[in-house]
């Protein structure tokens, strides 16, 4: 297939492994909205076969091709190719400076793919990166985290999470009532879940610090 040749020929040998680590206390507001880094990697537009090839294409003609290594890396997850797109992500992440601006974007973005893949503590090594940049308080970190955590089955850390974010703002967290409106992109499922965060919180809400 034409389609797998292009993907054989864009990739080079990366290290992925990660492995469960603490997460930093919870800071006491996040209010930060940290637009740069909430935002999809596309630089090509079309869907499906013809976006594969396009950008495996891309990426063969251009070692540097870090957003287009990353959008594919995205497809292939997305297509249950989880190995491939460890690769590709491992590949765009080792291309790119620690002060490039992509690279939030893309470790944003490969959190929710494999949060998605079902590696919940992989999502929480690529997110602990960014929690871990001085100044960065954004407002995705508390609900985001305490969604893997709560997954991970590291329900403690979750509550705490999410009590950041009721702290931060009280009337849009401190019931389940505006999900829909706060995580439009999120899938049911994952709402859902954060509702059962949420119940914990309620019952027994944690103090700070």
């Amino acid at each position: 297939m034409l389609v797998r040749s292009l993907f054989a020929a864009a990739l080079l040998a990366v290290t992925g492994a990660v492995s469960a680590q603490s997460l930093p206390k919870p800071a006491e507001f996040y209010f930060d909205l940290d637009a740069n880094t909430l935002r999809p990697i596309t630089p090509v537009r079309e869907t499906g076969d013809v976006a594969m090839a396009k950008l495996a294409k891309a990426i063969e003609r251009n070692p540097r091709a870090n957003a287009e290594a990353a959008q594919l890396a995205h497809l292939a997850m997305e297509a249950g190719r989880a190995e491939l797109g460890r690769q590709l992500y491992g590949r765009a992440l080792g291309s790119l400076d620690r002060s490039d601006s992509l690279r939030r974007a893309i470790v944003w973005n490969y959190g929710w793919d494999l949060y998605r893949a079902g590696d919940a503590e992989g999502a929480l090594a690529q997110w602990r990166t960014l929690v871990e940049m001085r100044g960065v308080t954004a407002a995705w970190m508390p609900p985001t985290l305490a969604l893997a955590l709560w997954t991970a089955g590291r329900k403690d850390e979750a509550v705490q999470w999410y009590a950041a974010a009721v702290r931060t703002e009280p009337h849009q967290w401190n019931t389940t009532g505006q999900y829909a409106r706060l995580l439009p992109d999120w899938h049911d499922a994952e709402r859902s879940l954060l509702g059962e965060v949420q119940a914990a919180w309620a019952s027994n809400p944690p103090t700070w610090p």
